[in-house]
């Protein structure tokens, strides 16, 4: 099979689970108007689907940060972090977000994927260990197959598998970077991260949390699992994204260890790529301010969070672990996540479809999203219409 044929294997499997003409999958947003509310074609729906979770994508703060940047500085930096593209904002950005975490050091990437990407291939090699949850998203499995290093991967949330395979290591669990995440992208549910401290200690390992999800979600402050659990300064690295609750592009790892600064020099996606523009940082100086301070926005968030939990579960969804604002319901195959979803879009919400092998477990899932900036009155809606479809679809 040749490079093309292999394109068209896949065409036809993708066409095998999604019928002809069904645009699931990268629906163009024609117009946004608010933090919940966009139009689809000539659809006005309420938007269920995105990880904008304190709802700051509208915010005057972060717009007319992002504004005056772009009449100050242009529109793009042109260049890497190590050439043109090093600019005041990105420094500055590294402090504030070092100064959040408590931590001496930060790097700024051009994107989360890219942050776990560096920080991961630069961190280990060939002849070291990385054990991820089974659950890990693909930029974390990535970064581990471009370090090189052997990858083993534990049962999600599993602390008793997880120490079986550090125990077969031996003393090779020195050299091994454990790779968690706070709040997991799909099923929305949390790491044990206690437990797993606890191991890392007792095995000398090195510890990596992804807070991508978790980061403005948990916390009085917002730092994310580490903050809830008060784990901050038992985990030695620590990455993030901008693109969820703070509502742009980007990202970042901090950490107390000073090597963390010697990444810039050996890391490619940090090295060989164009640094994130003016405008997308000033808008997340202002967004991590805002997320900061945003106590009463992460309370209703977990309002909204548990209102639509509690819902779906009465109304005999199968659901995620645990409530979040990722609330996964569970189908046992494609054909009834595709129902459930074209009868979602019907009445005017847009949720998130997942198929395998994206969906964990062999499973299909339609993901929602909630945010802050949903109303009481907007979740009573989803709720009804989830129970409306309930019988046609499992």
């Amino acid at each position: 099979m040749n490079l093309l044929e292999k394109l068209d294997a896949a065409a036809a499997a993708r066409k095998a689970q999604l019928p002809e003409g069904l645009g699931a999958f990268g629906i163009p947003i024609e117009e946004s108007y608010s933090a919940t509310e966009a139009r689809i074609g000539e659809r006005r729906v309420l938007m269920l689907g995105t990880n904008n979770y304190l709802g700051l994508s509208f915010s005057p703060e972060c717009r007319e940060a992002a504004h005056k940047a772009i009449d100050q500085e242009g529109t793009g930096t042109t260049g890497s972090r190590m050439a043109n593209g090093n600019y005041y904002g990105h420094r500055a950005l590294e402090r504030e977000l070092a100064e959040f975490y408590h931590c001496h050091e930060c790097i700024v990437f051009t994107t989360g994927y890219q942050a776990n990407l560096g920080t991961i291939s630069g961190l280990v090699g060939a002849g070291d260990v990385v054990l991820i949850d089974g659950d890990a998203h693909a930029s974390i499995y990535d970064g581990c197959i471009l370090s090189g290093a052997d990858i083993i991967r534990f049962r999600h949330n599993d602390v008793a598998d997880l120490e079986k395979r550090l125990r077969r290591l031996g003393d090779r669990s020195q050299n091994a970077l454990i790779i968690i995440e706070g709040i997991y992208s799909m099923l929305g549910d949390q790491a044990p991260l206690a437990k797993i401290v606890e191991l890392k200690n007792a095995y000398q390992s090195t510890l990596l949390l992804d807070e991508a999800h978790s980061l403005g979600v948990l916390g009085k402050t917002g730092q994310g699992l580490v903050e809830k659990t008060g784990m901050i300064n038992e985990v030695d690295f620590i990455t993030g994204t901008f693109s969820k609750s703070l509502c742009g592009i980007g990202g970042f790892c901090v950490s107390n260890h000073p090597q963390l600064d010697q990444l810039r020099y050996i890391s490619h996606p940090y090295i060989f790529t164009a640094s994130p523009s003016p405008a997308t940082i000033a808008s997340t100086r202002a967004a991590l301010k805002l997320l900061h301070d945003g106590y009463l926005l992460r309370e209703q968030l977990w309002k909204n969070a548990h209102q639509l939990f509690s819902c779906l579960k009465k109304t005999g969804y199968c659901l995620g672990p645990e409530p979040g604002p990722i609330v996964a319901v569970l189908l046992d195959s494609p054909k009834q996540a595709l129902t459930l979803w074209n009868g979602l879009m019907e009445h005017d919400i847009y949720v998130n479809l997942v198929l395998p092998p994206a969906a964990p477990e062999g499973k299909s899932l339609v993901r929602c999203s909630i945010n802050a900036a949903h109303t009481a009155e907007q979740i009573d809606r989803v709720c009804e219409t989830f129970s409306r479809l309930y019988p046609a679809v499992v």
